[in-house]
């Protein structure tokens, strides 16, 4: 049985994650009173494996009815009843901008101020993203990438379902990640960026990829960054870990930090599910070529 409980910033992305879960085989609900977790759960495991996949929406839309979620959860741990709790997150700059081209109005903007209705929502929605088992910020995320994201967590398809990999690719000058578990600086390594016939493309790339790798601190790097995720990886297994990000920067999150990131990738899925995402790489109007 597979339960989650799906939740987070209003305009963050739940009704996206919500079609994706449908998509991938969930019985979905939106906007469930909380109250009713429990009695639900109860017949979904009743259902002799009919109700076996399961995505219910619970967010500040219930209004004075959220404040009993936690009390549902609760209810739900006594009952023996597993679950996960997705918390869909984005930056105010980004939400206020994604409420301004829908021109939707938020579940909290009383008074018209959107600014202080996220500024409200966090507030009320910051313990359940602390007891959150999988959190996914969808700020730089096309529809495209946070599909695949929820399905590298969520998909039938589990290599090791108990921890889900993200190699996150990002450049030094638009901030470190702010969900980073681990992050590794490659700014040492040779730039493309001066090289006039790789500049205007990116590690995606295999020109800009191969110049990368040519060079043997690239390959010495490659093989210790390697070894310590081998090693890693169970133990965060054993602790308990979900959900593991890797961030990978170099000055413009285009060329090397996405080189390291895709070699990454490429080396861990055979071993456990991991997806790579590149946050920066289309910036600064970057001309990219596709392979």
């Amino acid at each position: 049985m597979k339960f989650v409980i799906i939740t987070g910033l209003s305009g963050a992305g739940k009704s996206q994650a919500v079609r994706c879960m449908e998509d991938s085989g969930y019985y979905c609900i939106d906007n469930m009173p909380p109250a009713l977790i429990p009695k639900f759960a109860e017949i979904c495991y009743g259902s002799h494996g009919k109700l076996s996949r399961i995505a219910l929406v619970c967010d500040i839309r219930g209004g004075d009815m959220f404040s009993q979620l936690f009390q549902g959860l609760d209810e739900l741990k006594e009952s023996g009843y597993n679950y996960d709790i997705l918390f869909l997150d984005a930056s105010d700059e980004e939400l206020i901008k994604r409420y301004k081209e829908t021109r939707r109005k938020h579940p909290l903007a009383v008074d018209g101020s959107l600014a202080e209705a996220i500024k409200l929502e966090r507030q009320l929605l910051s313990e359940v993203k602390e007891r959150a088992d999988n959190i996914i910020d969808t700020t730089n995320k096309t529809q495209k990438q946070l599909r695949s994201e929820i399905e590298a967590i969520y998909g039938e398809n589990d290599k090791n379902p108990a921890l889900v990999v993200n190699v996150l690719s990002f450049g030094f000058k638009y901030g470190i990640p702010l969900d980073a578990d681990l992050v590794f600086d490659v700014r040492f390594l040779p730039n493309p960026f001066y090289i006039e016939d790789l500049k205007y493309h990116t590690g995606l790339e295999a020109c800009v990829y191969n110049y990368v790798m040519q060079f043997p601190q690239s390959v010495e790097f490659s093989k210790k960054l390697c070894d310590m995720i081998d090693f890693l990886i169970p133990h965060y297994i054993e602790e308990g870990k979900s959900q593991l990000v890797i961030a990978i920067g170099c000055t413009g999150g285009k060329h090397r930090s996405v080189t390291i990131a895709e070699m990454l990738c490429g080396h861990l899925k055979d071993k456990i599910k991991v997806f790579s995402t590149h946050r920066d790489f289309q910036k600064d109007n970057v001309k990219v070529t596709e392979v």
